[in-house]
């Protein structure tokens, strides 16, 4: 008979801030390019629409990684898979920085996307090697470790490129990814693969995220927390750059790049909230997180009337909505881990796939309102998307009530019984 793997080995602090490292470095393999794409069409005489296809294609290649590679980490030891793809996210940037044409790096930039989902493979695992109480606060770090790389990825990329041309951030990159795999080969402890059964085959894996999301309630519900309010935050993104290099304000791309920066207050806020889930409880965070995107969007709202005072509002309104975007993420993927610790990574993928359509829509549709009415409109919809998700937890936070005093009534009937 075959042995369950031993328990995994507590990560330690140290562990935990590599982890950390490691989230950040990968995730920032699919943000650079958007900082180099205008440099990638001069050198080699591409149009800037062919240019941005490189971009596409990381953030295209991303999405498949979800689904084809993360669901292999219920099966594969998470050590062995997490350096697997650093290695081969390594030789992918090297592939890119040496390539001739557009086309090839286009094709280089697909693979190197579905290879850096690093995060999302180490973010679960990192759940099993972790007593519950500290889950949150783990989850929160390593959360950290991945604004971090969001935020640092276009600085990074842009001044590089613009020193010494678009092909040096890709080999840098490449050195990153490669020393990165050297550091987790000797850094992580030896574990086995999460689920200690045997193995269902690559297909059910591949749809074993949409069994999950069918069965698992909480499961749906913190996807409907997270696509809410990520499409929301992803439809404010979108059309903040659209108002402050239009006419309300007329600055240029780099009052955007300043703006993101007040994003890094994000990285201290979710240790917080994974602290603060640890001890108070997902839910109580999460409902903390909606009415903060909600009072966001009344904030940014102000935007819209231009001037010192609008763009005040822009910097105050966009640091809230990411602070509780971010904070309500470490709720709903802690919520989310604990499910089934036989299937994080497929629970993680079904999550993180909800997160991204998302995204996409709210993108899509908040550039449309913007268009048609304007930024105010765009705001209404942040809030209104948040609103939606307040209804459902008050929904779940009623029905939690009711069976808690269901309960409490069943156990009081046979003492009023024997009163009687």
């Amino acid at each position: 008979m075959k042995e369950s793997p031993s328990p995994a080995p507590e990560l330690t602090r140290r562990q935990t801030l590599v982890l950390a490292a490691a989230c950040g470095i990968g995730v920032a393999n699919v943000y650079f390019p958007q900082a180099v794409s205008p440099l990638v069409a001069d050198d080699l005489g591409a149009s800037q629409g062919t240019a941005a296809a490189v971009v596409t294609a990381a953030q295209l290649g991303y999405t498949a990684g979800l689904f084809l590679l993360v669901p292999l980490a219920d099966r594969v030891p998470a050590r062995r898979l997490v350096v697997l793809l650093g290695v081969l996210c390594g030789l992918g940037l090297f592939t890119a920085s040496a390539a001739p044409g557009v086309g090839l790096l286009i094709a280089a930039s697909a693979v190197i996307g579905a290879l850096a989902v690093v995060p999302q493979v180490v973010i679960p695992a990192a759940a099993g090697m972790v007593a519950p109480e500290r889950r949150g606060a783990v989850t929160g770090t390593l959360l950290s470790g991945l604004i971090g790389g969001i935020l640092l990825a276009r600085t990074f990329g842009g001044t590089l490129g613009e020193w010494a041309g678009w092909r040096v951030p890709y080999a840098v990159a490449g050195t990153l990814m490669l020393a990165l795999a050297a550091v987790l080969a000797a850094t992580l402890p030896r574990t086995g693969p999460s689920n200690a059964l045997e193995a269902p085959g690559y297909r059910s894996l591949l749809a074993a995220p949409l069994r999950l999301f069918r069965a698992e309630p909480e499961l749906r519900r913190s996807c409907l927390y997270q696509a809410a309010v990520f499409a929301g935050f992803s439809a404010a993104w979108t059309c903040l750059a659209l108002l402050v290099t239009g006419t309300t304000y007329g600055l240029g791309a780099y009052a955007v790049g300043v703006i993101a920066l007040v994003g890094a207050a994000s990285m201290f806020a979710t240790p917080l909230a994974g602290r603060l889930v640890d001890r108070r409880g997902a839910d109580r965070v999460n409902l903390v997180c909606l009415l903060g995107v909600v009072a966001a969007a009344a904030v940014l709202a102000v935007g819209a009337v231009g001037g010192p005072v609008g763009l005040a509002a822009l910097v105050v309104g966009i640091l809230l909505l990411d602070v509780a975007m971010q904070s309500g993420q470490v709720a709903n993927q802690t919520r989310v881990l604990a499910l089934r610790p036989d299937a994080r990574a497929r629970l993680n993928t079904a999550y993180m796939t909800c997160s991204f359509l998302g995204g996409s829509a709210g993108s899509w549709v908040g550039v449309r309102l913007y268009v048609g009415v304007g930024w105010t409109a765009v705001c209404g919809l942040v809030a209104a998307l948040a609103g939606v998700a307040l209804v459902r937890h008050a929904v779940a936070v009623r029905r939690r009530a009711d069976v808690s005093a269901s309960r409490s009534a069943q156990h009081r009937t046979p003492l009023a019984r024997d009163r009687v």
